[in-house]
């Protein structure tokens, strides 16, 4: 029996774009609504280009690139020129038949198409219709356009990243739209439990650089309760608790665990760590066990947090000698037997292909799309036993599903539908049309 899902029967129309607005749209769809995305190849989602990675084998093109793939899976497209009355048209027509309405362009754009929530609100009074600019709606920076690693950098994560004495060095992955994408997420089903209670829709005006303020907690805890500014005076506090020459202070960069770090294994590879952790002395002696009580380990000078600290170039060494006896995966098996706190370090392969605990909770299902075959998407990181959240549809070609909305859900003919077509309103005359495309025609 398929159970069923929480949000079958809400349509969300969706003219969002790059990661943050389509990774929202994209957990909605795992929820069971139905996600309409809007396109126009004129203008082409940075996803879609062939600046991206595309998969060995595949013909390149914007049904290639496999973050696309990933990050819109559960929708149907439809390519629409938003900016000829005739699309225009259509775009609200969808809305006015969808219950959400999402964007994450600059504050300026959906105004400026007719498409604002002031516009669609005539159409549907219970609209809920979520923006997830930059910089909000609101404010002197409103209109100001921004990007990932821009939005990092005035929020706070580009200063506090790096190390000392160096420019600071950003984050590897721009977060700021996976946050923004669940921060969208969450406001959807907020502002469907309201319209539920009181039968109103409203507008929702989500920033994105302002979603990111929470991920600074710690140095905004360290400037407001201990009058200290965000700094880079000492290494990383993500592997060791304290280093060599920086401030014995008690803050979240502190003098708070040893051992606290990454420790080489076998084979001493690239991809061979290890992170060990013990949070008090009890579980330094679990460790001491779980090493065999190596005689270096046996000093009293490592009982303590203080002596660990006060020594702890010489216990790393110590333990990364044992470390490299073993296997990341057996050394993680024997510690976490005795207690330990510790866990291999991996990379996207051992994620995705060797990992058991993700395995057994169905993090990565395969999917067959029509472009790039059966790959590996990611599934939701969370489990309902009566409602689960489910992948159920391949990320859409661009303009895939535009004849199944346009008749299907509008009741256009299909001589509107060519004529569509021939006109520009629903594909660039100037390009070439997919042989699904022409399949769909005929």
């Amino acid at each position: 029996m398929t159970l069923p899902r929480p949000l079958t029967g809400v349509r969300v129309l969706d003219f969002t774009w790059v990661r943050a607005g389509p990774w929202a749209t994209r957990w909605l769809g795992a929820f069971g609504a139905e996600i309409i995305k809007i396109e126009w190849p004129e203008n082409l989602d940075i996803l879609r280009s062939n600046r991206m990675v595309i998969p060995p084998g595949v013909e390149p093109g914007p049904n290639a690139p496999g973050q696309f793939a990933d990050t819109n899976v559960n929708k149907r497209g439809i390519t629409l020129n938003v900016r000829t009355p005739k699309g225009l048209e259509i775009a609200r027509r969808l809305a006015a038949l969808s219950d959400i309405v999402m964007e994450n362009f600059s504050s300026r754009v959906m105004q400026k198409w007719g498409l604002g929530y002031e516009d669609l609100k005539k159409l549907r009074p219970d609209i809920i219709y979520v923006s997830m600019a930059g910089f909000g709606h609101t404010g002197r920076n409103h209109h100001y356009t921004t990007f990932g690693p821009v939005a990092q950098a005035v929020s706070g994560l580009t200063f506090i990243s790096g190390l000392p004495d160096k420019p600071p060095a950003g984050w590897g992955w721009s977060y700021m739209d996976d946050t923004g994408g669940m921060y969208g997420a969450m406001c959807v089903l907020t502002g469907l439990y309201h319209r539920n209670m009181t039968g109103q829709g409203q507008h929702i005006d989500q920033a994105q650089m302002i979603a990111s303020i929470p991920l600074t907690g710690p140095a905004l805890l360290d400037f407001t309760v201990n009058g200290r500014a965000s700094r880079r005076d000492g290494f990383p506090p993500g592997n060791r608790a304290h280093w060599p020459g920086t401030p014995l202070v008690n803050n979240y960069r502190g003098p708070t665990v040893a051992p606290h770090n990454t420790y080489r294994t076998h084979a001493g590879d690239y991809n061979d760590w290890c992170v060990i952790v013990c949070h008090s002395d009890v579980e330094w002696q679990r460790l001491v066990q779980v090493m065999g009580h190596p005689a270096w380990a046996t000093s009293p000078k490592f009982a303590t947090l203080a002596g660990r600290l006060e020594h702890q170039e010489e216990m790393d060494e110590g333990i990364e000698t044992w470390s490299m006896t073993l296997d990341k995966y057996e050394l993680t098996e024997r510690c976490q037997a005795a207690g330990v706190r510790a866990l291999p370090v991996q990379s996207s392969e051992d994620r995705v292909e060797h990992d058991p605990q993700l395995r057994h909770r169905q993090m990565y299902l395969e999917m067959e799309h029509p472009a790039l075959g059966v790959r590996k998407i990611q599934n939701a990181p969370f489990k309902l036993s009566e409602t689960p959240a489910v992948n159920h549809l391949p990320s859409p070609l661009i303009g895939q599903h535009t004849r199944e909305i346009v008749e299907g859900l509008l009741g256009f003919s299909h001589e509107e539908l060519l004529a569509g077509y021939v006109d520009g309103t629903l594909w660039p005359i100037t390009r070439a049309r997919y042989a699904y495309m022409e399949e769909m025609l005929r």
